[in-house]
């Protein structure tokens, strides 16, 4: 693995890699913008906690089931190609949305398909866009595409909540969700124009065949790699056990901590979980000072867990927004940590598998969530639900570290 560190802000500064992380985050923020219609409109309709636990549970269940096999797909095929059937998939799930919207004949089983669909396009767009980005900038500088990557997706998270909550108000959840569609357009229209293709620095798009069994080798082949196997834990906790429980429960704390309108505490919650990581990705981008290793991967999760309890039990707005902040910080930090690690030790040949096998845990097991905070929370309360689960994710990253401490290798490039 290297250790020369890469230059400050140097994805921004590649020409290539630069209108692919605007784009990408027009698109996150796009993603995002869906979410806040459509989670709000669905509270509204059928004032459900256990849809809110299959919002969760749908969206991600394909990240666990399909995020090795679409790795597959992203190491075999053109790269550019498999991000825009995800994105064209992204676009006509929003338009079936605002028919059903427009109709008003929404019901739960539609909702429940569309979900679905989305969380399809989701995980196949995951492994092809992290070979975009080593593409784009080689081992060197792989650390910044990805630091930044995963800022300008925050910067999705942290404006979609007031884009779309503009659109909810200005515009309603019909006409704003048809709006929404046009946010995916720049970067499906900038990927026929790069030459860029996911594998141009490594000879071209391989021609190799995608299958389960191939699949199964890869999986076992990181079982062998502790460094890894650590990442790989890591993520996971976090997925389980919070994973993107908090954005679909946000209506339910909205309406328990909000000040004045509920709709408006809603983006400002969403608002600053977003800016958390924003800001935690710049200040790591700008200083260099936290190392990709298992140690710093370990704080930043246990950071965020405990302030996942803390905004669990808050009892007042201001520190509800304040610990979302805290937590969007160290949840970025460990996000990137570990998808650095992960692309660097992971073989040419087997970068999108490999990232694909990391995405079935960091992202994948985000289903569990909708379980643990999700539907547990329609028996013991959301509130509750949030901070037993967050609680757990400290002991499992404690037993985590444990585990790490008898690790042997040690990643030393910093991020």
């Amino acid at each position: 693995m290297s250790t020369v560190a890469p230059r400050r802000f140097a994805a921004l500064k590649n020409r290539d890699c630069r209108p692919y992380l605007f784009g990408a985050a027009l698109a996150m923020m796009a993603d995002n913008i869906e979410h806040v219609i459509t989670y709000w409109q669905l509270w509204q309709k059928f004032h459900s906690p256990s849809l809110a636990g299959f919002e969760v549970i749908s969206h991600w269940v394909p990240f666990l089931v399909f995020s090795v096999y679409f790795g597959s797909l992203a190491d075999r095929f053109d790269c550019r190609r498999v991000i825009q059937a995800a994105q064209v998939l992204f676009m006509l799930v929003s338009a079936a949305w605002g028919v059903l919207f427009l109709t008003g004949k929404l019901q739960i089983w539609e909702a429940c398909v569309l979900l679905v669909l989305h969380g399809l396009a989701g995980s196949l767009w995951g492994p092809g866009e992290q070979l975009m980005l080593h593409d784009f900038v080689g081992d060197n500088e792989l650390p910044s595409a990805v630091r930044l990557n995963a800022t300008f997706r925050s910067l999705g998270v942290l404006f979609g909540p007031v884009v779309g909550s503009a659109l909810l108000l200005g515009l309603g959840p019909t006409r704003g969700i048809f709006v929404n569609i046009a946010f995916y357009l720049p970067l499906t229209l900038f990927l026929f124009r790069t030459r860029f293709t996911g594998h141009t620095r490594d000879g071209g798009v391989p021609r190799r065949r995608v299958g389960l069994l191939d699949s199964v080798r890869v999986l076992r082949d990181v079982r062998s790699n502790h460094t890894l196997v650590s990442m790989i834990i890591l993520g996971g906790l976090g997925s389980f056990f919070v994973g993107a429980s908090l954005q679909s429960s946000m209506p339910i704390f909205a309406q328990d901590l909000g000040a004045g309108s509920a709709g408006t505490a809603y983006g400002i919650l969403l608002f600053a979980n977003g800016a958390g990581g924003v800001v935690g990705g710049i200040l790591l981008e700008a200083t260099g000072r936290i190392p990709a290793s298992i140690p710093a991967a370990v704080v930043s999760t246990g950071v965020y867990g405990l302030a996942t309890v803390g905004f669990a039990l808050a009892g007042n707005y201001p520190a509800a927004v304040a610990l979302l902040f805290i937590g969007g910080v160290a949840n970025l930090a460990s996000m990137s940590i570990g998808q650095t690690v992960v692309q660097l030790l992971a073989p040419p040949g087997d970068r999108g598998r490999v990232i694909g096998v990391y995405g079935m845990s960091a992202s994948g097991l985000r289903f569990g969530s909708g379980v643990t905070v999700g539907l547990f929370g329609a028996v013991v309360g959301i509130h509750w639900s949030l901070g037993l689960s967050a609680a757990a994710l400290c002991v499992g990253t404690v037993i985590a570290a444990r585990y790490a401490r008898s690790t042997a290798a040690r990643p030393t490039a910093t991020v």
